[in-house]
């Protein structure tokens, strides 16, 4: 049963990779591995500006 739920965890952890929901926290890795001085955005302002720079640099996207 622990490698079916592994197994799982696994699948969910690389959809959410392909599908960017781990954005956020590879931001506050880079973030603090660039020695940036002042604070990280909050998890909003990422997502607000994420949102804002796709929709005026459109790049291949499905949607």
């Amino acid at each position: 049963m622990n490698a079916v739920l592994a197994g799982i965890r696994g699948v969910a952890g690389y959809l959410g990779g392909v599908l960017g929901a781990d954005a956020y926290t590879k931001y506050l890795a880079h973030h603090d591995a660039s020695g940036h001085t002042g604070p990280p955005l909050t998890e909003r302002e990422f997502w607000r500006d994420r949102a804002d720079r796709q929709d005026t640099t459109p790049q291949g996207r499905c949607c």
